[in-house]
Order: structure tokens, then sequence, then C-alpha cells
């Protein structure tokens, strides 16, 4: 005669929710960080090349922008750590379908953490300086300057998350997501990649958050797995 522990029973979990968590994850990661890029946008002072900027006048533009800044903040850092979450999630669901010995989960993870880790670095100087420029004259004009060049290009660096991108669409190609999943990736990932590649790397920023955005909300109400 067998006893069974039913303490020790594991519990199926069927829970819809637990298994896209991820994707949501992912969907909220890519709207912050489409926030992000336009904030950082709104923040960068328009030069006017009849009138070439000097450090004291970019570091007055800056200083009337504090609220866009807190805002770029806030959605930048918020996107970097969703994005762990979805980086996660994703190796996970590759896992799943792709060939056992596939390097491509891996890759697309990668990619995912280290864009995470540039973003947290594009917000690395937001306290100081936002702080600083609240107090006028706190801040020497040619730092305020340097940081508004930081705000407008690091957190645009979004090439790593190209290359994560192109390894979701190889790995699709191999039944490990959706097709559909694979041809969007594979298009703005190589698009992504190649941008970062250039000397007009931060233009990846403006494609990257989209592919993200994309991607997610497909997994999370379109993948049928």
């Amino acid at each position: 005669m067998t006893t069974i522990d039913q303490a020790r029973v594991e519990q199926p979990v069927s829970s819809r929710g637990a298994k896209r968590g991820w994707a949501a994850a992912g969907v909220l990661a890519g709207g912050s960080a489409v926030a992000s890029i336009q904030l950082s946008t709104m923040a960068s002072p328009v030069y006017d090349a009849a009138t070439p900027p000097t450090a004291a006048w970019v570091a007055e533009q800056l200083s009337t922008k504090v609220p866009v800044l807190i805002g770029f903040h806030l959605t930048t850092t918020i996107a970097a750590l969703l994005l762990m979450i979805f980086a996660a999630g994703l190796k996970r669901r590759l896992d799943a379908q792709a060939p056992a010995d596939s390097l491509l989960p891996n890759v697309a993870a990668i990619g995912l953490v280290i864009t995470s880790a540039i973003l947290i670095m594009g917000a690395g100087l937001n306290t100081e300086f936002i702080f600083g420029l609240a107090t006028p004259g706190m801040m020497p004009a040619t730092d305020v300057s340097f940081y508004s060049h930081w705000v407008a290009t690091i957190s645009w660096l979004w090439v790593a998350a190209g290359v994560s991108a192109v390894a979701l669409g190889l790995a699709s190609l191999r039944g490990a997501a959706p097709r559909w999943i694979g041809v969007v990736s594979l298009v703005l990932g190589a698009l992504t990649a190649l941008l970062g590649v250039s000397p007009l790397q931060y233009m990846a920023g403006f494609v990257g958050p989209l592919w993200l955005l994309v991607v997610a909300l497909g997994f999370l109400l379109g993948d049928r797995r």
C-alpha cells in the first residue's frame, strides 16, 4: 500500500497570466522605451546653424526642462528593468521549441540584457544634473553641455537589441516562434543592427523600441503555443 504526501504534490501551473507575464513586461518596456526616446528628443536643445551654441546657452535651455528630464529618467529606467524580465521570458519561450543545441535563445536574451544595461547607463547622470539644474548656477555650463549630449545619445544605442531581433527571427525559421514575428524581427532587427554599426548609431533608437513593442504584443496576444 502506498501513501501520498499531499503536502509534496506539485500543483500544475495553468495560469495563462503566469505564462504571458514576461510578454506583458515586454509591452510595457517597449512603451516606456518609446516614451524615453521622445522625452530625450524634447529635452535636447534645438540648434540654430546661424547662431553656434555655447555651453552657457545649452545650460540655460536645459534648466527649463527639468520636468522633461525627470520623465526621461523614469521611462528609461522602467524600460531597462522590464526589459530584463522580457529577456528571461523570451529565452524560456525559444528554448521550449528551438533545437536543443541552438545558441539563438541565448543570443536573443544576451542582446536584450546588454540593451538594459545601456539604458541604465543612459539614465545614470540624471540624478546629479536634474537636482543641479533645479538650482541656477550650481552646475558648470560645460558639464551641463556634456550631459545634454549624453541624454541625446546613450539611451538611443539599441544595436544589441537588433542582434536579439535577428536571433529571434532566425529561431522562428526553425519553428521556435510564430513566423510573422520572425519576419518582423528579421526586418527591424537587421535595420536596427545596421544603423547601430553605422556612424548614425543613435538612429537605432528609433527602430529598436518599435520592434520590442510589436514583438512583445505579438507574444502577448497572438502566440497560440
